[in-house]
């Protein structure tokens, strides 16, 4: 799931979501909160080692920056 783009100026990834959490993103080529508000909540949990408790934490920082998740196909139909 590596994003298809450079890496977006501004806010780290808090490493309050969990060593596994922090290294599953950064391995996916996720460094800032603008890198993870380019996907859903759905895809990080698909990561291994993202739980619910790290996606929680990011929707909190992604909210204080006013970014947030992009919605699931599903929320579509």
């Amino acid at each position: 799931m590596k994003p298809s783009h450079k890496t977006a100026p501004g806010v780290k990834i808090p490493e309050s979501i969990g060593k596994p959490a922090y290294r599953a993103l950064q391995a996916e080529g996720f460094l800032t909160l603008h890198d993870v508000s380019r996907v859903s909540e759905a895809e990080l949990l698909e990561l291994h080692g993202v739980g619910p408790k790290a996606v929680n934490i990011l929707k909190a920082a992604l909210q204080q920056q006013g970014l947030s998740f992009t919605k699931d196909d599903e929320d579509y139909e």
